[in-house]
């Protein structure tokens, strides 16, 4: 019989991977490019959701996603502190808390894997391309509609776990109490983590609505990146990043 593998070996398995890629982008010198795809790709999702941005009540969920999940930022830190107490999750706290965890994972990990391989496209195309299109054939080189897809499943996944743990309100409470325990203990980035998810889906109220939207806006982008003509494609790309607000 098979042993399902505990959500503790899911994370650091997730985590590990990151870690790899990590240091082999630094190692052959890719670790630019990466940062120049997750740029783009940021530019992309402030156009796409400018109108969330802007909102009242989806501003906080849009900005957790594209800070916490999407952003250009070095999450060494944080990976690091969710293998070392990923044991602990699974002891500490309820289920759902720790599938959320695995859900960051998964989604970090696949995240890290698609940017890691569209970014060695991207490299060899070089800078004379414009954006756009360096993107859109690095995109179809990179391939994998099947990963697309997953990541954007397990988003969905993450936010309605999210909407489901802000209204225990013993676990928020919890949460907030853990502040200066995490941080003495060299969580804080975690802590943030957390923290910054509560807050974003507990002022969501149903997060269907905000979920559905995303995930028709990113199932269009995989259609249009995937099926378009080159041309096409590239010129959706370049109108929606021209419509970019600046970044904060």
């Amino acid at each position: 019989m098979s042993h399902k593998p505990s959500a503790a070996d899911r994370i650091r398995t997730h985590i590990e991977r990151v870690g790899q890629l990590r240091q082999q982008a630094s190692s052959v010198g890719l670790d630019h490019a990466v940062n120049e795809v997750k740029r783009l790709q940021a530019r992309r999702f402030r156009a796409t959701y400018a109108d969330f941005l802007q909102h009242p009540v989806y501003a906080p969920a849009t900005r957790f996603f594209l800070d916490e999940l999407y952003g250009v930022h070095d999450f060494a830190q944080r990976d690091a502190q969710f293998a070392r107490i990923a044991g602990a999750l699974e002891r500490l706290f309820p289920e759902a808390v720790a599938q959320l965890a695995v859900d960051l994972a998964e989604t970090h990990a696949l995240t890290e894997v698609l940017d890691h391989d569209l970014a060695t496209h991207w490299l060899a195309h070089g800078v004379a391309l414009p954006p756009a299109l360096r993107y859109t054939l690095s995109w179809r080189q990179t391939g994998d509609r099947q990963a697309r897809a997953r990541q954007l499943a397990v988003v969905q996944h993450m936010g309605l776990e999210l909407q489901r743990l802000t209204r225990m309100r013993p676990l928020r409470l919890a949460l907030r109490m853990m502040r200066n325990p995490a941080r003495a203990a060299g969580l804080d980035a975690l802590q943030h983590f957390l923290e910054s998810g509560f807050d974003a889906f507990a002022s969501l109220g149903d997060a269907r609505v905000f979920l559905d939207t995303i995930s028709a806006r990113e199932s269009r982008w995989i259609s249009v990146l995937f099926d378009g003509s080159e041309h096409d494609a590239s010129a959706a790309l370049a109108a929606e990043l021209a419509r970019a607000p600046a970044a904060d």
